[in-house]
């Protein structure tokens, strides 16, 4: 478990993104937002550096469903797909 602010925070998955560039916009456009989020670790490596494998982004369990809003809403992210 990780901490934002020094509370801690249990991470849930919000989406999986098709590689890893698009799970970095992902993130970046929900912690701009204030949401705490972030990629799940194991999903990230990679011989070269970037993955070109899926990715899940991973956001603050209270946060989740505004999260899913700001995706959608802002991404364009179908989640239902993801």
């Amino acid at each position: 478990m990780h901490s934002v602010e020094n509370q801690p925070v249990n991470w849930v998955t919000l989406a999986t993104a098709p590689d890893q560039i698009v799970a970095e916009m992902w993130r970046e456009m929900l912690v701009a937002e204030g949401v705490p989020a972030t990629l799940r670790p194991g999903d990230t490596t990679s011989f070269l550096g970037v993955t070109l494998l899926p990715c899940r982004v991973l956001v603050a369990d209270k946060e989740l469903a505004r999260a899913k809003e700001l995706l959608e809403d802002q991404m364009g992210v179908d989640l239902d797909e993801t």
